[in-house]
């Protein structure tokens, strides 16, 4: 392995208590594998221009791990002790960001790179930090040295510097040792570092699906403890850390280590409790791991990913289920729908802020099942130009392998979208041969497709 190169250069246990790190280890250029041209373009200016207006600049986190991992980093952030302000001045394409870490982003136009300036970590005076009722870190922007920067990261793999000076790497916290090992450790006390912020929880899931890392004892013990801390985590952050979980390339993966440390309900409580619904909980699982694979799998070939239809799958269940308390109650099948809809949605917003761009596609999506499995000849071919038309028959798809009995319907509309206009029409031609069913019924009005257009309002329902 490449990372064996650089194990002669460590004279001190990963994973070293939190207190001021001492001298780091430096691993020269001669003794690992990163290269230059395995870095951004954009990140490269970012860094050679910093370094030119006399500032001390690195590359910093998961991607100087990524690197050492020899895996292609996502994106690149950048440390420096140049301020905010600084940092804004040398980039007209520069915006700063946030208010309890205030960042810059680095606009280009096909990547966006994020820098940051050192700030204190473990040793700034409660006084100087702002802390709410359960210890979370709400404000700290006290500006450090890159040795009180250290402190301050998560996980010891994420306390890797880069050094564009002399092309070194600079490890405080053994996390190259860490790497090696494939183990996942946060750097101080465990308890008082998810007390800061529960987030890390989240993250270390995260890391250990992506990585294929173990989660080191004393951090995995931590996790019971402080998980009920994630209910005061504001729900457009946590909406945020589910997308990254659900879209990271290890979702399954990811999905059975939430279950597993009984974090799921803090994200997609309906879903959990379906999870324990003994009459379905087999098919959800099975539903929602192989949603989950085909997600990651479509990420490892490049292809794009919609939140909505991960969303939509995560909630069906739940919405099927109040579809039918809703029609036992003699509601009119077109209001079950929508009131299932509606209240599902809004139940879900209040543990992860889902914006209404998203909850409106969420619902066409929903809407199109019962027009797909219906096929009434004269609305086929209204479907199939419908905007979200694909996202439903998609979804359709993932049902049926799950549902044996959607399979001949899945089947169907596959060949119809794959077929030129005159078999098109012998097809749904057939449809109008079908046999009617005998007997009368009281005739139901069906939900309407109401195409839903996507808009940039963010704001949840």
């Amino acid at each position: 392995m490449i990372l064996k190169l650089i194990k002669n250069f460590f004279s001190k246990p990963a994973g070293a208590a939190l207190s001021l790190p001492a001298e780091p280890v430096i691993i020269p250029r001669s003794a690992h594998p990163i290269s230059r041209k395995q870095i951004s373009p954009n990140a490269l200016k970012v860094l050679y221009r910093l370094r030119e207006a006399g500032f001390a600049v690195y590359l910093v986190g998961g991607c100087v791990r990524d690197l050492l991992l020899g895996r292609e980093p996502q994106d690149f952030d950048v440390a420096t002790n140049a301020e905010p302000e600084q940092i804004h001045d040398l980039f007209r394409s520069a915006i700063i960001i946030g208010r309890r870490f205030r960042l810059v982003h680095v606009r280009f136009w096909n990547e966006i790179i994020e820098v940051a300036t050192f700030r204190q970590g473990g040793f700034v005076p409660d006084d100087e930090k702002q802390h709410n009722q359960h210890g979370m870190i709400v404000r700290d922007n006290q500006y450090g040295s890159i040795n009180e920067d250290v402190i301050r990261r998560d996980f010891t793999v994420n306390a890797l510097y880069y050094n564009i000076m002399d092309f070194s790497v600079i490890d405080f916290m053994g996390g190259v040792q860490d790497i090696e090992a494939g183990v996942l450790r946060i750097i101080g006390d465990p308890l008082t570092r998810f007390r800061e912020d529960p987030v890390r929880i989240l993250r270390a899931i995260r890391f250990a699906a992506k990585l294929g890392f173990s989660i080191e004892p004393d951090t995995k013990a931590a996790i019971p403890e402080t998980a009920p801390l994630l209910t005061h985590v504001a729900p457009a952050r946590l909406f945020d850390e589910a997308l990254k979980l659900l879209s990271s390339g290890f979702g399954a993966e990811a999905f059975v280590l939430l279950r597993r440390y009984d974090l799921l309900s803090y994200l997609f409580p309906m879903t959990e409790k379906v999870l324990h619904d003994v009459n379905i909980h087999q098919e959800a699982d099975n539903f929602f791991i192989t949603m989950l694979r085909n997600t990651d799998s479509r990420i490892a070939d490049r292809k794009g990913i919609n939140p909505s239809f991960m969303l939509a799958a995560m909630l069906w269940y739940s919405r099927q289920q109040r579809i039918l308390e809703l029609l036992n109650d003699e509601l009119p099948m077109m209001v079950a729908h929508e009131q299932a809809a509606n209240e599902v949605l809004a139940q879900q917003i209040k543990h992860t802020a889902i914006p209404r761009r998203l909850t409106n596609m969420v619902r066409e999506i929903w809407q199109l099942q019962f027009h797909l499995e219906k096929r009434r000849p004269h609305r086929v071919k209204g479907l199939l130009v419908l905007h979200r038309f694909r996202l439903g028959y998609d979804f359709l798809l993932l049902r049926a392998e799950v549902e044996p009995g959607l399979s001949s319907v899945a089947q169907w509309w596959t060949e119809l979208y794959d077929a030129d206009e005159a078999r098109r029409d012998e097809m749904i031609e057939a449809l109008l041969k079908k046999p009617k069913k005998k007997g009368r019924r009281k005739k139901t009005k069906e939900p309407k497709v109401v195409e839903i257009l996507p808009t940039e309002d963010d704001k949840t329902i």
